[in-house]
């Protein structure tokens, strides 16, 4: 077998909601004004105690009830997250420990483009060893935007989602396209606590722990290579536009949502989104998205599912799915 369905998905975010209201108060602007600027009402942040991998364990583990496995039946474990647990081990070290996967582990840091990357791996994995993978997103932004930047913290939620993939006859990805351009790297960048500049008391007094980010250039940057990936990838599965039933692309803002499916052509009906309610969750936005419109029954066995996304770096990618694969 050299396909795959998908038998399990989940999605955990965190308890506690900050509203729209809540942060217009804080900057002293008006609520409308950010609603309008992102299209994001809410968005859910981390508490005391929760992690990026506490929130992959628990949509990990969502994912494998729901497709009547345990972690030891999975081959493979790939976790999608730009926001790590900490710099070492990484962030699938400590998913793998707490739900006892029997196989191997890596992390994907594609930024929010992470999910669409390790999906891509997981379906060339499963041509070599075709046995249950589990891939998760999950991010952990609002830890890392400064409380005193505006343009950030209106953007940013947490959580984390997850699918079971398992080995099938039917090849579920009809086409894909990866991308990245790297002389973008300083669009959305976290200079301090790496190789390049080591963490020093001078390093966290001046803040460069925090995202810093062009918001015009990602602009920019994101529907020009959003449209371009996800034009390749139509064109090489040899289908319109009218042709996909579902886009999830990654949950960034609205205002980038709604011109990529303006120059792609793609029908505003077919866009499935929740940015409102969670903001831009990373690695996490897809995931979660295609579990909620899953567990809605919006997406059904035989459905054409675009996933699309984009992350700083700049990273980009897009994979084409004939939707398919009931939990046994």
């Amino acid at each position: 077998m050299s396909g795959f369905d998908v038998t399990g998905w989940g999605m955990s975010v965190p308890e506690r909601v900050v509203t729209s209201a809540e942060l217009a108060e804080r900057f002293g602007v008006d609520e409308h004004w950010i609603v309008s600027r992102c299209g994001i009402r809410e968005r859910r942040a981390v508490g005391p105690g929760q992690t990026t991998a506490s929130m992959a364990v628990e949509a990990g583990r969502r994912a494998l009830e729901r497709a009547g496995l345990t972690g030891a039946d999975i081959a493979h474990l790939i976790v999608a997250t730009a926001t790590p647990e900490q710099p070492s081990p990484a962030t699938s070290a400590f998913v793998h420990d707490e739900l006892g996967i029997a196989g191997s582990a890596h992390d994907v840091n594609s930024e929010c483009a992470g999910f669409v990357y390790g999906l891509v791996t997981a379906a060339g994995l499963l041509r070599m060893d075709p046995r249950p993978i589990l891939l998760i997103g999950s991010d952990t932004h609002t830890l890392t935007a400064n409380p005193r930047d505006r343009d950030l913290s209106i953007l940013v939620g947490d959580g984390a989602g997850a699918v079971v993939l398992r080995p099938g006859a039917v090849d579920r990805i009809r086409a894909w396209n990866l991308g990245a351009d790297g002389s973008c790297k300083n669009s959305l960048k976290v200079l301090a606590g790496g190789s390049r500049m080591p963490t020093t008391e001078r390093t966290v007094a001046e803040g460069l722990h925090y995202a810093q980010i062009n918001g015009n250039e990602i602009y920019l940057n994101a529907v020009r290579y959003t449209v371009r990936t996800i034009r390749e990838t139509l064109e090489q599965a040899k289908i319109t536009p009218q042709d996909v039933d579902h886009v999830i692309p990654h949950q960034a803002n609205i205002r980038i949502i709604n011109s990529v499916l303006s120059h792609t052509g793609i029908p505003a009906d077919r866009l499935v989104t929740n940015l409102e309610r969670y903001g831009n969750t990373a690695s996490a936005s897809i995931p979660i998205a295609l579990a909620e419109a899953l567990d809605s029954g919006r997406v059904k066995d035989g459905d054409t599912v675009l996933l699309a996304g984009f992350g700083a770096g700049m990273t980009w990618g897009s994979v084409l799915l004939t939707w398919g694969g009931v939990a046994r």
